[in-house]
């Protein structure tokens, strides 16, 4: 089987995937995965979808892709509803195919959990914020699970945990976004610290994490042009402003 690389939460960025695709290509990726959290956000939603049908990679559904789907406007957030109007049908109904889990090759790909697509799988969101999630938690989240390699994003954090069993938990981190915030259930925050692009890649059982730069100025310039200051310095910088 040739190298693998593992994508997730390209959220519209299309010269963060661009760049990493490219990047992976050097490094002799044969096969992309899509880990979800694809389109949504203040960029290029309409663009990153034409680009990724046209591969038609294995990829699932993340939490953003079933709220563009499923959600009426006035419930939407401020990135799925700038990113619903933009896509045409066909994009849509492409949406609508992704299945919300996938086996692989004995790789489950999930974007949160199997069961969630909103709640981490390596973290554990507490009142007090993000934490790594212990060996105990971990496993009762994959419990009925025995795939050797478990898939997962959705926090945007790059993170390799190998499990007491020998299975191992992988986020290749966020192709497209370095840093934000929420508030459900509780108010946290991620921030990677810089503005590179995410991707883990996997042969056999050797697994690395990569962190490759591209335009992001210019990702940075397109969110503010579109009332997004949030987004702009979380792409410029990797963090976010208090």
């Amino acid at each position: 089987m040739s190298r693998i690389a593992v994508l997730s939460d390209i959220h519209g960025n299309l010269p963060a995937l661009e760049a990493v695709v490219a990047d992976a290509e050097t490094r002799g990726c044969g096969l992309f995965l899509n880990l979800g959290d694809i389109l949504s956000g203040p960029l290029w939603p309409a663009e990153t979808a034409d680009f990724l049908m046209a591969r038609d990679w294995p990829t699932i559904a993340g939490n953003h892709e079933r709220q563009v789907l499923t959600l009426p406007a006035e419930r939407m957030n401020a990135s799925d509803a700038f990113t619903r109007p933009r896509l045409s049908q066909a994009q849509l109904d492409w949406m609508a195919t992704l299945p919300a889990t996938l086996v692989f090759d004995d790789m489950l790909l999930c974007h949160g959990t199997p069961a969630s697509d909103v709640a981490p799988l390596v973290e554990t969101l507490e009142p007090s914020g993000l934490r790594a999630a212990s060996e105990a938690e971990i496993a009762a989240r994959l419990e009925g699970r025995s795939e050797r390699m478990v898939l997962c994003g959705h926090t945007h954090l790059p993170r390799i945990h190998a499990l007491a069993d020998g299975r191992q938990v992988v986020n290749p981190g966020s192709v497209g976004l370095q840093a934000y915030d929420d508030d459900q259930p509780w108010p946290y925050r991620v921030e990677n610290g810089d503005p590179l692009a995410r991707y883990a890649v996997v042969e056999r059982e050797s697994i690395t994490l990569h962190a490759v730069p591209y335009d992001h100025p210019a990702a940075a310039r397109k969110a503010a042009s579109e009332g997004r200051a949030d987004w702009a310095i979380a792409l410029a910088t990797g963090r976010m402003h208090d």
